[in-house]
């Protein structure tokens, strides 16, 4: 088992819904200039800005935006902005392990407000590795939940997907990176409609945690990614059902 949180997927489902429609044009954009830079602008030849510009699409990013987007990657508009990527680490509430990816052109920046967040929010930053080792990169795809879960391990079959479960909405993949694309691209041949597709950091020690404790690493989340560096935030906790129920019944 991956060990994927089901309440990660429903919050990031929420926060797809919640989220200030400019701040997350941001983060898609800056995901896709990333994804053109490393890789072109050809999306057939780079599987990582085909599925950057697909959720950008499903998320509703205009196509002018997109496509700008890649030619600033790409360097068809000149030199564009050169970002970072860095991996902060720290505990939340009751020692729930947090993983923060942040893209940026300014790291001095990035750290403080990072660090200022957490402050501000029972958190505490972690000295690297501290928190890193038990999270391991997996590709995660998030397939329409009007799809049948045989039909879905059918069409991957080849694939040695390591996890499926559903959250009621969605069925939610979990495989080794190097097999996410390749899974995609099955699901499609196959017609089932999927999602999204992204590399995450999944941990392989879940902590069980009550209403109270999840909504206070909630409040935390949502303040870091706020924050404009801020691309993803990842963490250890999960929440059971009736906690899940206890948090929507508070509001």
């Amino acid at each position: 088992m991956s060990g994927h949180s089901k309440w990660a997927t429903t919050k990031h489902k929420k926060a797809a819904i919640d989220a200030k429609r400019a701040k997350l044009f941001a983060k898609l954009i800056k995901n896709i200039e990333v994804a053109a830079r490393m890789g072109g602008s050809d999306l057939e030849g780079n599987p990582t800005l085909y599925d950057a510009v697909y959720k950008a699409r499903k998320a509703s990013l205009p196509l002018d935006n997109i496509e700008r987007a890649v030619k600033r990657g790409s360097g068809e508009l000149g030199d564009g902005v050169h970002y970072l990527n860095i991996l902060y680490e720290g505990y939340g509430p009751n020692g729930i392990a947090l993983l923060i990816e942040c893209l940026t052109d300014n790291k001095n920046r990035a750290a403080a407000e990072v660090r200022l967040a957490m402050n501000r929010n029972h958190g505490s930053m972690a000295d690297p590795g501290s928190v890193s080792y038990q999270f391991a990169r997996k590709g995660v795809i998030l397939v329409a939940g009007t799809s049948s879960e045989d039909a879905i391990l059918e069409a991957t079959l080849e694939h040695e997907l390591e996890d499926i479960e559903s959250n009621g909405e969605s069925f939610i993949l979990t495989c080794d990176p190097s097999s996410m694309v390749q899974a995609r691209e099955s699901l499609q041949k196959a017609g089932l409609e999927y999602e999204s597709a992204d590399v995450e950091f999944i941990s392989a020690i879940r902590i069980q945690s009550d209403a109270d404790t999840a909504e206070k690493v909630i409040k935390l989340i949502e303040a870091l990614e706020e924050l404009d560096d801020v691309q993803n935030v990842y963490s250890n906790m999960d929440v059971s059902p009736a906690a899940l129920a206890e948090l929507e019944a508070r509001g």
